[in-house]
């Protein structure tokens, strides 16, 4: 969700949350790695959380929401009777799920920031060597074989390619094999209520309406209330947030419910219709294939949204890369984008187009879209030679553009 890598959010999908928060630019939690097992500590002794109760609690209850004499906290009450009252819920319904919220103190380990004066270098070959490798490459491959199909007609609908769909799941899940394991109810409720940086009240406030999305869902029947997902909240194969369900997934196999963590089919056509309701552009690529004048550094403006374009560029002394031909990204907005060595005091730069801007809003990193980007390009290129070596032509899916140069 992320700095140059660069902007910090939960965005759709918080698989990826933790690196981000301490300082690599990365999406945001460790999607290539096993989540942790959910913590049963009592929260009693944990730093910055809010408490209201006694001066001395014997002993503090491990709920994330309760005072120690187990009232709900005034805070919590509060938000319980303003999420009712606004969005129709019955009061004592959200005051039970409320106060059925467990603190779990790994999310909040994992969530917190670096220890002060702790540099995170972060390093764009590093991030990119977690997500561009045979296994994850092979398991796309495998992933598209079993969902041809599918993946052809989320193209064919959303104009966003198989490889980008398929990348996506990759970079999130391993293909729904590490979806997380814990308690989303707690994970949000510890977030919301207890966030570890005191100095960043916004990203508490964040997980509190991701919090009561994630309660009006499970009151309309969408979620179940013991879900489980990573620790930022996230659900899923593709790892989308409670609002992110609420607003952009999709009932892709037509059984008339939502399950993106056991139907394909719902996970496959949510990524896409995620994508295209932010801005991506059927046949555009990711990156637009041009080379950069030695000075690059100086257009990157470092924000979520492209600021540049193509008569700009060309001024400023970008060229078409040799053997390259122009195309419909050559009258949109782009950006420049850095993807740095820090240690090095060095940075790969790129052309951006929209798309790569959408992928953005997933989560908000130039490591991760690029990531996306570059796992994209290299599971159609195994696709393509899949097909040569079986002797058919090499097709490119319904809304694929021309790869990236």
């Amino acid at each position: 969700m992320f700095i140059s890598g660069r902007f910090l959010q939960i965005g759709a999908f918080a698989a990826t949350l933790a690196t981000a928060l301490t300082g690599c630019a990365s999406p945001a939690a460790k999607p290539a790695e096993a989540a942790p097992t959910p913590s049963t500590a009592p929260a009693s002794g944990k730093p910055g959380a809010v408490r209201i109760g006694p001066a001395e609690p014997t002993p503090e209850p491990t709920s994330a929401t309760l005072t120690p004499s187990g009232q709900l906290r005034p805070e919590v009450r509060a938000f319980g009777e303003q999420l009712a009252r606004e969005r129709g819920l019955p009061l004592p319904q959200v005051l039970s799920t409320l106060e059925s919220s467990r603190y779990n103190a790994t999310v909040s380990r994992l969530i917190a920031p670096s220890a002060p004066g702790k540099k995170v270098w972060r390093s764009w070959n590093t991030y990119r060597g977690r997500f561009i490798e045979p296994k994850r490459i092979g398991w796309g491959v495998e992933f598209w074989n079993a969902n041809a199909p599918l993946l052809n007609r989320a193209a064919q609908q959303y104009g966003v390619p198989a490889s980008i769909i398929a990348s996506i799941i990759g970079v999130e899940t391993l293909y729904g094999r590490n979806m997380g394991n814990f308690r989303v109810l707690d994970a949000l409720g510890t977030l919301a209520f207890d966030y570890p940086d005191p100095a960043k009240p916004e990203r508490a406030e964040m997980f509190r309406g991701q919090l009561a999305d994630f309660i009006t869902l499970s009151y309309q029947g969408k979620l179940e209330i013991d879900a489980v997902g990573s620790f930022a909240g996230a659900i899923g194969m593709p790892q989308f947030m409670p609002g992110s369900i609420a607003r952009y997934a999709v009932d892709g196999d037509g059984d008339g419910h939502i399950h993106l963590e056991s139907s394909v089919e719902d996970a496959v056509m949510s990524v896409g219709n995620f994508l295209v309701q932010h801005g991506w552009q059927r046949g555009m690529p990711v990156f637009a294939p041009v080379t950069l004048p030695a000075n690059a550094g100086t257009l990157v403006a470092g924000g979520l949204t492209p600021t540049l374009d193509w008569p700009g560029l060309q001024r400023a002394g970008a060229r078409l890369a040799p053997g390259a031909s122009g195309g419909t990204w050559q009258s949109q907005p782009l950006g420049v984008i850095d993807l740095a060595e820090e240690m090095r005091g060095t940075a790969v730069y790129r052309t951006a187009t929209p798309n790569f801007f959408a992928l953005t809003q997933y989560n908000r990193s130039y490591f991760y879209a690029t990531a996306v980007s570059d796992l994209a390009d290299e599971l159609q290129a195994r696709m393509d030679r899949q097909a040569a070596a079986a002797g058919a032509p090499a097709a490119a899916a319904p809304g694929a553009a021309a790869p990236r140069r």
